[in-house]
């Protein structure tokens, strides 16, 4: 089977997470991906106390599939190198700050001239315009502005930020939509196009009802915790042996909930319908509170899963690595030994490439070199 982006031939001139993610899901997805670096660096590279040889956790589960072309584009012949590659690539993803490209003639205006075809993804903390376009934005700091964390974290505790990077990952995806969207455009119309990816504009988009909740109502969102604000029962719950989540997403599922246990919550009225369980949450879920207190999880899940009623026990990162189901799913995988969590994606028939662990500094450097002046690379 072949990959469904193989023959893509993509420029990575991107670092940290939201670019390099991107890159990392189209070599999956069979692309060849390279990845430009300063003499440095990627600076995650040594990032985290298991950083070893330039080569960390966090940079190896994001480069997956490249390879690694050192170039200081102050130096005359590295630039060269650079500017033969995006005149000859089908895509470039670049995360740099706004106009800073510009000055190396590696600005989308400038390749375009060269190279028609060329799709160019900057990823960006603002986007292109706007008062802040010239601003850097990091993950955390777009997280804080765009409105998530004012709505993550208990009601009385501070906002709270996701444990991984959300806005550059979804960034990351939207990218990824737009890339594949402008190659199917491409076809078309036989021209390329610019793509202007913001961390901020992804992370509004992302807020979702949060959002129109607002927009609608003009009511502004609060932090609730581990509680669902438009649905109830729907989070979590202390048992006898730890936590558990219960997420009954209508009022058959809430039916259901009570009738494996025999209790008559559903038959009350103040409780029959999700409009009425939000008006009387804090009864209902003190109740429920109190009865489910008296199990056990092991219990309250069987009882649960045989009821079909949405239940999960709270896992910790190895638990869920290593649960039954992810094994069942065949989500780890592993190059040379090097274990890593695979692109969600399966195809009938189709496959996805998983041909290569994240690259040493520079590791292609002779081999990209050697081709260009023969000619003979991405021809």
């Amino acid at each position: 089977m072949k990959s469904p982006l193989e023959g893509l031939k993509v420029l990575e001139l991107a670092r940290v997470l939201a670019g390099p993610w991107a890159g990392q899901l189209l070599a999956d997805l069979g692309a060849e991906v390279i990845k430009v670096e300063s003499p440095i660096g990627d600076e995650t590279r040594g990032w985290g106390e298991d950083s070893f040889n330039n080569n960390s956790s966090y940079f190896k589960c994001t480069n997956r599939g490249k390879y690694s072309l050192v170039a200081d584009f102050k130096k005359k012949d590295d630039l060269e190198i650079v500017k033969n590659l995006a005149a000859k690539a089908d895509v470039i993803i670049e995360n740099y700050k706004v106009g800073n490209l510009k000055k190396y003639k590696l600005d989308y205006k400038t390749i375009k001239k060269v190279n028609n075809s060329i799709i160019y993804c900057s990823i960006t903390g603002f986007g292109q315009n706007g008062p802040l376009a010239l601003l850097p934005g990091y993950d955390f700091i777009i997280q804080a502005m765009a409105g998530i964390m004012n709505i993550t974290g208990e009601k009385d505790g501070p906002p709270i930020k996701p444990g991984v990077a959300y806005a550059d990952i979804f960034t990351s995806l939207y990218s990824i939509v737009a890339i594949q969207s402008a190659l199917i455009s491409r076809k078309k119309n036989r021209t390329g196009t610019f793509i202007d990816m913001s961390l901020y504009d992804t992370q509004l988009a992302v807020l979702a009802n949060q959002a129109s909740t607002f927009l609608l109502n003009n009511k502004e969102p609060r932090r609730m915790g581990n509680i669902h604000p438009s649905i109830v029962p729907y989070q979590l719950f202390e048992v006898k042996d730890g936590d558990i989540v219960i997420a009954c997403g209508n009022d058959i599922q809430f039916k259901s909930l009570c009738n494996a246990f025999k209790w008559d919550f559903a038959n009350k009225k103040k409780f029959s319908t999700n409009k009425k369980r939000i008006q009387n949450r804090i009864k209902l879920i003190r109740e429920l509170s109190n009865k489910l207190k008296k199990f056990k999880k092991e219990k309250i899940i069987k009882v649960l899963n045989e009821a079909k009623v949405p239940v999960g026990n709270v896992n910790s990162v190895g638990e869920a690595l290593n649960h039954v189901q992810t094994k069942s799913r065949k989500m780890i995988k592993s190059i040379n030994g090097e274990k890593f969590v695979r692109t969600p994606i399966l195809y009938d028939n189709l496959k996805l490439s998983f041909k290569k662990i994240a690259p040493e500094l520079g590791d292609s450097n002779l081999m990209i070199k050697k081709k260009i002046l023969s000619n003979k690379f991405w021809e």
